[in-house]
């Protein structure tokens, strides 16, 4: 290591975040119209390309950016300091995750609990079961408020089929990518390629198999995003889930592409140990959404 760079290392300025801005502007005005379209409400809009554009843009710069901070690594210019930089942004990038998280929960959390009984006349806010006095409070809402505009689902998603296998997959995979841990701190190359793909073949399927239960739930149960708030909440919760597997099972497979390029040692592995961290905290939301969305 370069002694310049022994007790910090500043790196080169880089347009990389100004061109990740543009890719997110694009890429939530896009998200926006286009879920607003789905609606009904609107008639369809550019938004899918907007979106689909932001998406391309911001996957071609990840790649360039990550691949310039994969360069000066393996050029021996990150000291013992930036490593531990990295570390605690890593901590409150995940910190920033389970807050989003939070939020939807939170929400789930505040209809199930408060606004659905005021509806039905209880509490002191109780008084709006005035306006629908035919209205019954009861988790999940099979018939909202205002069924005709917004008409419930015929039937809920069962926890015990799906949602409980991808839950077992999920599991799973924490216990996979945690011996591919264990694998390249022993050095051995082979175990670990094969845990790392292990992990990456589960989470492709636990992502077919969401397809899957997305499908039936919209064709055939009825469960859209305009049938009333738990159309909403279950679509948003385990969609945004849902990404996050995608996220993290691409994240993984770069990984594995490393390795098979040598990278990575049992000293010096912290790419290896931020994409660990990120999917055993996707794992730990899964379980979160079967026991809050699927079960109770």
């Amino acid at each position: 290591m370069s002694e310049s760079h022994s007790a910090y290392y500043v790196p080169a300025q880089s347009r990389w975040p100004i061109f990740a801005s543009v890719a997110l502007a694009f890429l939530g005005y896009g998200a926006a119209t286009f879920i607003n379209s789905l609606s009904g409400d609107t008639p369809a809009s550019y938004g899918v390309f907007l979106l689909i554009a932001g998406m391309t843009l911001l996957t071609l710069i990840l790649f360039g950016w990550f691949g310039n901070v994969i360069t000066e690594s393996r050029a021996g210019l990150y000291s013992g300091q930036l490593d531990r930089s990295f570390r605690i942004g890593m901590v409150w990038f995940i910190f920033s995750e389970v807050m989003f998280f939070a939020a939807f929960f939170g929400t789930l959390f505040y209809v199930r609990t408060l606004a659905v009984p005021w509806l039905g006349g209880e509490g002191d806010k109780g008084v709006s079961q005035m306006l629908w006095p035919q209205f019954t409070a009861a988790w999940p809402l099979m018939e909202t408020p205002d069924n005709t505009l917004f008409p419930g689902p015929k039937a809920t998603v069962s926890p015990w089929h799906i949602p409980l296998f991808n839950t077992m997959l999920l599991v799973s995979s924490s216990v996979t990518v945690t011996l591919a841990h264990h694998a390249l701190l022993r050095n051995d190359r082979k175990r670990l390629k094969q845990w790392l793909a292990a992990t990456i073949a589960l989470g492709i399927i636990f992502i077919g198999f969401q397809a899957y239960e997305y499908a039936e739930a919209y064709h055939e149960l009825g469960l859209t995003l305009n049938a009333g708030i738990y159309g909403a909440t279950f679509f948003i919760l385990t969609g945004f889930h849902g990404l996050h597997v995608t996220l993290g099972t691409l994240i993984l497979f770069i990984i594995l592409m490393r390795v098979m390029r040598g990278h990575f040692d049992p000293q010096k592995h912290f790419a290896f140990e931020a994409a660990s961290w990120y999917w055993h905290f996707v794992d730990v939301v899964w379980v979160g959404l079967f026991l809050f969305v699927y079960v109770l």
